[in-house]
């Protein structure tokens, strides 16, 4: 294991390994301990009393947070005629159909997402063998395939998040930048773990909110008092 550096080892001594903090203390403790000289992203890790490896268990979707998430997404859209230029209008990067297929075959990646209409779903099917890894594929149950490509757009420039549940029963995600204030990091939180609440699978048994956690990109975790999480 890799040694910690000695302004991490400082900002570790403020947290309390042993104690869940109620939402506010604990993002006012991710934002005093961040090491970063940059502007680092505060991530939740949610650890949920799910099997993943069961169809009924699965858990993936997408949330607008209420504050954004601090980083501007580039939004690839494969559609055509009137949907393409709906793109366009609604500040899509690029808009396309055949020529970024090969553009993406050849190695082009500077996009964050993409969206496509359901129509163009056989030409990005042929790139599934390299966008799946990267988690890059359109999906109908992340908004990301559909014809309302304006809406699809907007909310992914306003702050459009994906969750997905892995092999461990795990999600992390993104809630904005060390440089919010406590409230809008706080309000960011609070939106995700209301959406993870309600895609509770019906199969799910037990506990299913077992363990979260708020962190910086190069700072220590801090452990959250689920029952804390309504704003106040």
């Amino acid at each position: 294991m890799a040694k910690k550096g000695k302004k991490y080892t400082e900002a570790s001594k403020l947290v309390d390994r042993t104690k869940a903090y109620g939402v506010n203390e604990a993002v006012e403790l991710v934002k005093k301990t961040n090491t970063a000289k940059f502007d680092a992203t505060v991530e939740v890790a949610f650890r949920l009393g799910v099997d993943p490896r069961k169809n009924d268990q699965q858990i993936r979707g997408a949330v607008v947070l209420p504050n954004g998430t601090g980083k501007t997404q580039r939004v690839l859209v494969f559609a055509k005629g009137e949907k393409a230029k709906e793109a366009e209008a609604a500040g899509a990067d690029y808009v396309g159909d055949a020529e970024f297929v090969n553009k993406i075959q050849q190695g082009w990646f500077e996009f964050d997402v993409i969206v496509a209409t359901p129509d163009m779903m056989g030409e990005v099917g042929k790139l599934g063998r390299v966008l799946g890894p990267k988690g890059l594929m359109p999906n109908p149950k992340t908004g990301t395939v559909t014809f309302e490509v304006e809406k699809a757009v907007k909310e992914i420039k306003a702050g459009k998040v994906e969750y997905r549940v892995d092999r461990q029963g795990n999600v992390h995600a993104p809630i904005g930048k060390v440089s919010f204030d406590e409230a809008k990091l706080a309000e960011n939180f609070t939106t995700l773990y209301d959406t993870l609440l309600k895609a509770k699978p019906a199969a799910a048994k037990g506990i299913y909110m077992k363990n979260v956690a708020v962190t910086s990109t190069m700072g220590p975790g801090v452990k959250v008092d689920p029952s804390s999480f309504s704003v106040k």
